[in-house]
């Protein structure tokens, strides 16, 4: 990894207030309206409390937008000329994708870090092997998503496609259960989108795989781990391989 490119990249999107905003500030105050501020943020929910089931969904809303943002970007980068200049430098390609990669992480620790941070100081309560499994999780699971954003730029080759792959995470979120959990048909529905198994696995230690009702007629199954685990790891193989197709068709055409 190059410590100097790594220190201009991460400065850059640091710097960049509107970025930051919604990587780290926008999923931080969605925690405050609707975890830390809610009466229901106190009830108990497995090995903690609601507002603990709030806060992980969207840290892992904040990590996921932060690794696709600096994924699509960095493939835009490259295809708008920004590549040809770097390789005028000693870095090796393997480093360029090794150091934006790790800038992509580092990012999505500021959310994650922030929100957790918030949460203890606002009634976030859970286990101590919780608090580490699902931060863990969190921040490694986000990575998959890099992909994600790569993907778009490779396709579409603009920054505005950039920005509309992460702005099609709220609806994924959606989805998903980040922002409150879902029942029925729409439970049976999102267990097929790309991020509910990601933030299913980080919230397993908490929920120990029982769904969450949203009102008490509702009924609550445990799910095994490896209906989540099956989730993330199918989406994470169709970003890779499609991202690999796409790039490896880029570069026959030049």
């Amino acid at each position: 990894m190059n410590l100097t490119y790594f220190g201009i990249e991460l400065r850059r999107i640091v710097r960049d207030v509107v970025t930051m905003f919604f990587v780290a500030v926008l999923p931080a105050l969605l925690y405050v309206i609707f975890g830390a501020s809610q009466s229901y943020g106190e009830n108990s929910v497995g090995n903690g409390n609601v507002a603990f089931y709030v806060m992980i969904g969207m840290a892992a809303y904040g990590a996921v937008t932060a690794t696709v943002g600096v994924g699509g970007t960095a493939a835009v980068e490259q295809m708008q000329g920004w590549g040809r200049q770097l390789a005028l430098t000693p870095m090796s390609d393997a480093e360029r994708v090794v150091t934006r990669a790790a800038v992509g992480f580092v990012v999505a620790i500021v959310p994650v870090a922030l929100i957790y941070a918030l949460g203890a100081m606002t009634g976030a309560e859970a286990d101590p092997h919780v608090w580490a499994i699902s931060a863990l999780v969190v921040l490694l699971g986000s990575a998959v998503f890099s992909f994600f954003g790569l993907l778009a730029g490779l396709l579409f080759r603009s920054e505005a496609a950039v920005s509309a792959a992460s702005g099609s995470l709220v609806i994924f979120a959606f989805l998903g259960n980040l922002y409150f959990p879902l029942t029925g048909a729409l439970l049976d529905i999102a267990r097929f989108t790309p991020l509910y198994g990601y933030v299913a696995l980080a919230r397993y230690p908490l929920t120990d795989g029982w769904t969450v009702r949203q009102s008490p007629a509702d009924d609550s199954v445990q799910e095994a781990l490896w209906v989540p685990a099956l989730n993330l790891g199918v989406w994470a193989a169709i970003f890779i391989v499609a991202t690999m197709l796409v790039a490896r068709r880029g570069r026959s055409r030049q």
